[in-house]
């Protein structure tokens, strides 16, 4: 208590306990957000997905990178990331960052998923 009677007197301490604050909120944020980025019916799935994952711009090797902790990353087209066996427990993990648009299955030309 002492400490926190310490951080609000002084200026740097509010400053630190601003960016804490700020930073809890927008973690916060990325967390409520994430299961609407994924598609419906999409976190049911029994065994591992195939998911294409929109970023809000062209992929980059950080982000190609940052994918491969949750399956196997398959290629990029455009905005596109296809990521192969991601377990549906690690579907919101993958929607968290801020750059994902949004977490679908993967199609073919015809219209149906890839087996």
């Amino acid at each position: 208590m002492r400490l926190l009677r310490a951080l609000v007197a002084s200026r740097r301490g509010r400053i630190v306990l601003a960016v804490v604050t700020c930073y809890l909120v927008w973690q916060g944020w990325l967390t409520l957000r994430a299961p609407g980025k994924i598609a419906p019916g999409l976190g049911r799935a029994v065994g591992p997905v195939d998911v294409q994952v929109t970023l809000r711009f062209p992929p980059e090797r950080f982000h190609v990178l940052v994918f491969q902790r949750f399956g196997r990353v398959s290629g990029t087209e455009g905005n596109r990331v296809e990521l192969r066996g991601v377990r549906p427990s690690e579907l919101t993990a993958v929607a968290r960052p801020y750059w994902v648009a949004r977490v679908e299955p993967i199609e073919t030309d015809q219209g149906r998923e890839r087996r």
